[in-house]
Protein backbone atom coordinates (compact mmCIF):
# COMPACT_ATOMS: atom_id res chain seq x y z
CA UNK A 1 0.00 0.00 0.00
CA UNK A 2 1.26 3.49 -0.81
CA UNK A 3 0.32 7.15 -0.44
CA UNK A 4 -0.41 8.65 -3.91
CA UNK A 5 0.58 12.15 -2.74
CA UNK A 6 3.97 10.95 -1.53
CA UNK A 7 4.40 8.87 -4.69
CA UNK A 8 3.58 11.92 -6.82
CA UNK A 9 6.41 13.85 -5.17
CA UNK A 10 8.83 11.00 -5.82
CA UNK A 11 7.73 10.60 -9.44
CA UNK A 12 7.99 14.32 -10.16
CA UNK A 13 11.68 14.26 -9.26
CA UNK A 14 12.21 11.60 -11.93
CA UNK A 15 10.08 12.94 -14.76
CA UNK A 16 10.81 16.66 -14.40
CA UNK A 17 13.84 18.81 -15.12
CA UNK A 18 13.08 22.43 -14.26
CA UNK A 19 9.95 23.18 -16.36
CA UNK A 20 10.58 20.26 -18.70
CA UNK A 21 8.81 16.91 -18.47
CA UNK A 22 9.27 13.43 -19.90
CA UNK A 23 7.12 12.26 -22.83
CA UNK A 24 7.39 9.08 -24.85
CA UNK A 25 5.18 9.76 -27.86
CA UNK A 26 3.27 12.35 -29.91
CA UNK A 27 0.45 11.03 -32.10
CA UNK A 28 -3.02 11.31 -33.55
CA UNK A 29 -5.71 9.37 -31.70
CA UNK A 30 -9.30 8.35 -32.47
CA UNK A 31 -10.63 9.18 -29.01
CA UNK A 32 -13.09 12.11 -28.63
CA UNK A 33 -13.71 11.74 -32.34
CA UNK A 34 -10.16 12.64 -33.31
CA UNK A 35 -7.51 14.37 -31.23
CA UNK A 36 -3.81 15.28 -31.13
CA UNK A 37 -2.09 13.56 -28.22
CA UNK A 38 1.13 13.82 -26.26
CA UNK A 39 1.80 10.76 -24.07
CA UNK A 40 3.62 11.69 -20.87
CA UNK A 41 5.64 9.64 -18.38
CA UNK A 42 4.92 9.46 -14.64
CA UNK A 43 1.87 8.66 -12.50
CA UNK A 44 0.88 8.63 -8.82
CA UNK A 45 -1.30 5.51 -9.13
CA UNK A 46 -0.57 1.90 -10.08
CA UNK A 47 -3.84 0.79 -11.69
CA UNK A 48 -3.93 -2.88 -12.69
CA UNK A 49 -5.60 -2.11 -16.02
CA UNK A 50 -3.13 0.61 -17.10
CA UNK A 51 -2.33 0.40 -20.82
CA UNK A 52 0.93 2.36 -20.42
CA UNK A 53 2.22 0.19 -17.59
CA UNK A 54 5.85 0.17 -18.76
CA UNK A 55 6.07 3.96 -18.53
CA UNK A 56 4.30 3.96 -15.15
CA UNK A 57 6.61 1.48 -13.43
CA UNK A 58 9.87 2.47 -15.13
CA UNK A 59 9.92 6.27 -15.57
CA UNK A 60 13.72 6.39 -15.23
CA UNK A 61 14.26 4.63 -18.56
CA UNK A 62 11.21 5.78 -20.50
CA UNK A 63 10.72 8.88 -22.62
CA UNK A 64 12.76 12.04 -22.98
CA UNK A 65 12.44 15.58 -21.71
CA UNK A 66 10.45 18.23 -23.57
CA UNK A 67 9.99 21.91 -22.78
CA UNK A 68 6.37 23.13 -22.43
CA UNK A 69 6.72 25.11 -25.66
CA UNK A 70 7.86 21.98 -27.50
CA UNK A 71 4.82 20.08 -26.27
CA UNK A 72 2.32 22.79 -27.23
CA UNK A 73 4.04 23.17 -30.62
CA UNK A 74 3.99 19.42 -31.23
CA UNK A 75 0.30 19.19 -30.40
CA UNK A 76 -0.46 22.24 -32.55
CA UNK A 77 1.41 20.79 -35.51
CA UNK A 78 -0.45 17.47 -35.36
CA UNK A 79 -3.76 19.28 -35.01
CA UNK A 80 -3.00 21.67 -37.87
CA UNK A 81 -1.85 18.97 -40.31
CA UNK A 82 -4.84 16.74 -39.51
CA UNK A 83 -7.49 19.44 -39.22
CA UNK A 84 -8.16 18.66 -35.54
CA UNK A 85 -9.58 21.11 -33.03
CA UNK A 86 -8.84 19.08 -29.89
CA UNK A 87 -5.61 18.20 -28.10
CA UNK A 88 -4.71 16.43 -24.87
CA UNK A 89 -1.95 14.91 -22.77
CA UNK A 90 -2.46 11.25 -22.00
CA UNK A 91 -0.46 8.10 -21.24
CA UNK A 92 0.24 8.75 -17.56
CA UNK A 93 -0.87 11.56 -15.20
CA UNK A 94 -0.72 15.07 -16.81
CA UNK A 95 -1.10 16.99 -13.52
CA UNK A 96 2.06 15.49 -12.01
CA UNK A 97 4.30 18.43 -13.02
CA UNK A 98 2.19 21.51 -12.27
CA UNK A 99 4.36 24.30 -13.68
CA UNK A 100 4.96 22.33 -16.87
CA UNK A 101 1.25 21.70 -17.50
CA UNK A 102 0.33 25.33 -16.84
CA UNK A 103 3.00 26.53 -19.27
CA UNK A 104 1.78 24.09 -21.94
CA UNK A 105 -1.69 25.59 -21.54
CA UNK A 106 -0.26 29.12 -21.60
CA UNK A 107 1.54 28.56 -24.89
CA UNK A 108 -1.15 26.51 -26.62
CA UNK A 109 -3.23 28.40 -29.25
CA UNK A 110 -6.56 29.31 -27.68
CA UNK A 111 -8.48 28.02 -30.71
CA UNK A 112 -7.50 24.49 -29.70
CA UNK A 113 -9.70 22.73 -27.14
CA UNK A 114 -7.58 21.05 -24.44
CA UNK A 115 -9.03 17.97 -22.72
CA UNK A 116 -7.27 17.29 -19.44
CA UNK A 117 -7.57 13.62 -18.49
CA UNK A 118 -6.67 13.14 -14.83
CA UNK A 119 -7.10 10.70 -11.97
CA UNK A 120 -7.93 13.76 -9.85
CA UNK A 121 -5.62 12.97 -6.96
CA UNK A 122 -3.49 16.12 -7.09
CA UNK A 123 -6.36 18.44 -8.03
CA UNK A 124 -8.30 17.08 -5.07
CA UNK A 125 -5.32 17.52 -2.75
CA UNK A 126 -4.43 21.04 -3.92
CA UNK A 127 -7.49 23.28 -4.24
CA UNK A 128 -5.37 26.12 -5.61
CA UNK A 129 -4.40 23.93 -8.58
CA UNK A 130 -8.04 23.85 -9.72
CA UNK A 131 -8.36 27.59 -9.21
CA UNK A 132 -5.37 28.28 -11.46
CA UNK A 133 -6.86 26.08 -14.19
CA UNK A 134 -9.99 28.25 -14.22
CA UNK A 135 -8.09 30.91 -16.19
CA UNK A 136 -7.96 28.64 -19.26
CA UNK A 137 -11.26 28.93 -21.10
CA UNK A 138 -10.38 26.33 -23.75
CA UNK A 139 -10.04 23.64 -21.06
CA UNK A 140 -12.26 20.68 -20.21
CA UNK A 141 -11.29 18.29 -17.40
CA UNK A 142 -12.26 14.62 -17.47
CA UNK A 143 -11.82 13.06 -14.04
CA UNK A 144 -11.24 9.30 -14.21
CA UNK A 145 -12.56 7.73 -11.00
CA UNK A 146 -11.14 4.35 -10.08
CA UNK A 147 -14.07 2.25 -8.89
CA UNK A 148 -17.06 3.17 -6.66
CA UNK A 149 -15.69 3.12 -3.12
CA UNK A 150 -12.56 3.39 -1.00
CA UNK A 151 -12.08 -0.37 -0.67
CA UNK A 152 -12.58 -0.99 -4.39
CA UNK A 153 -10.21 1.88 -5.19
CA UNK A 154 -7.58 0.20 -3.01
CA UNK A 155 -8.13 -3.19 -4.66
CA UNK A 156 -7.75 -1.70 -8.14
CA UNK A 157 -4.79 0.62 -7.52
CA UNK A 158 -3.03 -0.72 -4.43
CA UNK A 159 -3.16 2.80 -2.97
CA UNK A 160 -4.31 3.77 0.52
CA UNK A 161 -8.15 3.56 0.54
CA UNK A 162 -8.60 7.06 1.97
CA UNK A 163 -6.93 8.55 -1.11
CA UNK A 164 -10.18 7.86 -2.99
CA UNK A 165 -11.50 11.00 -1.30
CA UNK A 166 -9.15 13.12 -3.41
CA UNK A 167 -10.86 11.99 -6.62
CA UNK A 168 -14.24 13.29 -5.44
CA UNK A 169 -12.65 16.38 -3.89
CA UNK A 170 -11.17 17.09 -7.33
CA UNK A 171 -14.64 17.44 -8.81
CA UNK A 172 -15.69 19.68 -5.91
CA UNK A 173 -12.65 21.91 -6.38
CA UNK A 174 -13.13 22.18 -10.14
CA UNK A 175 -16.80 23.05 -9.80
CA UNK A 176 -16.00 25.63 -7.12
CA UNK A 177 -13.40 27.19 -9.42
CA UNK A 178 -15.79 27.25 -12.38
CA UNK A 179 -13.81 24.77 -14.47
CA UNK A 180 -15.82 22.74 -16.99
CA UNK A 181 -15.49 19.09 -16.04
CA UNK A 182 -17.17 15.70 -15.94
CA UNK A 183 -16.56 12.36 -14.18
CA UNK A 184 -15.80 9.02 -15.77
CA UNK A 185 -15.40 5.74 -13.89
CA UNK A 186 -13.53 2.50 -14.43
CA UNK A 187 -15.83 -0.15 -12.99
CA UNK A 188 -15.05 -3.83 -12.43
CA UNK A 189 -17.70 -6.55 -12.32
CA UNK A 190 -17.19 -6.93 -8.57
CA UNK A 191 -17.99 -3.26 -7.96
CA UNK A 192 -20.72 -2.68 -10.53
CA UNK A 193 -23.39 -3.38 -7.91
CA UNK A 194 -22.21 -0.19 -6.17
CA UNK A 195 -22.56 2.09 -9.19
CA UNK A 196 -25.82 3.56 -7.93
CA UNK A 197 -24.13 4.54 -4.69
CA UNK A 198 -21.44 6.35 -6.67
CA UNK A 199 -24.03 8.04 -8.87
CA UNK A 200 -25.81 9.42 -5.79
CA UNK A 201 -22.54 10.89 -4.52
CA UNK A 202 -21.85 12.47 -7.89
CA UNK A 203 -25.40 13.81 -8.24
CA UNK A 204 -24.95 15.57 -4.90
CA UNK A 205 -22.04 17.45 -6.47
CA UNK A 206 -23.85 18.28 -9.73
CA UNK A 207 -27.10 16.86 -11.19
CA UNK A 208 -25.48 16.13 -14.56
CA UNK A 209 -22.81 13.99 -12.89
CA UNK A 210 -25.42 11.31 -12.20
CA UNK A 211 -24.96 10.12 -15.78
CA UNK A 212 -21.32 9.26 -15.13
CA UNK A 213 -19.34 8.06 -18.14
CA UNK A 214 -18.39 4.40 -17.75
CA UNK A 215 -14.87 4.00 -19.09
CA UNK A 216 -14.29 1.38 -21.71
CA UNK A 217 -11.37 -0.93 -21.12
CA UNK A 218 -9.49 -2.15 -24.18
CA UNK A 219 -8.06 -5.60 -23.47
CA UNK A 220 -4.58 -5.37 -24.90
CA UNK A 221 -2.73 -8.68 -24.36
CA UNK A 222 -0.52 -7.30 -21.60
CA UNK A 223 -3.53 -5.90 -19.74
CA UNK A 224 -5.52 -9.12 -20.05
CA UNK A 225 -2.59 -11.10 -18.65
CA UNK A 226 -2.19 -8.70 -15.72
CA UNK A 227 -5.90 -8.73 -14.87
CA UNK A 228 -6.03 -12.52 -14.93
CA UNK A 229 -3.18 -12.56 -12.46
CA UNK A 230 -5.28 -10.45 -10.09
CA UNK A 231 -8.53 -12.25 -10.97
CA UNK A 232 -10.15 -8.97 -12.06
CA UNK A 233 -12.79 -8.50 -14.78
CA UNK A 234 -14.31 -5.22 -15.95
CA UNK A 235 -17.84 -4.24 -16.82
CA UNK A 236 -16.98 -2.85 -20.24
CA UNK A 237 -14.14 -4.28 -22.24
CA UNK A 238 -13.34 -5.28 -25.81
CA UNK A 239 -10.47 -6.67 -27.77
CA UNK A 240 -8.28 -4.08 -29.51
CA UNK A 241 -8.90 -3.38 -33.19
CA UNK A 242 -5.45 -1.89 -33.66
CA UNK A 243 -1.84 -2.48 -32.64
CA UNK A 244 -1.41 -2.32 -28.85
CA UNK A 245 0.22 0.98 -27.79
CA UNK A 246 3.16 -0.82 -26.20
CA UNK A 247 3.97 -2.31 -29.62
CA UNK A 248 3.84 0.93 -31.59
Amino acid sequence: MYDPIALAAQEEKIISRNHNRKYYRFRSARFYGVIATADCVGCCLRCRFCWSWKEVIDPHRRGKFYAPEEVSYGLSQIASKSGYHQVHISGNEPTLHKSHLLEVLNTLPTNLHFILETNGILLGYDKHYAQVLSSFHNLHVRVSLKECSEDEFHQLTGAAPQAYHFQLADLENLLSAGVVCHPAAMISFSSFKNIQQLKKKLKALHPQFYNVEIEELILYPSIEKRLKRYNTAFYTAHKPDSIPPEQI
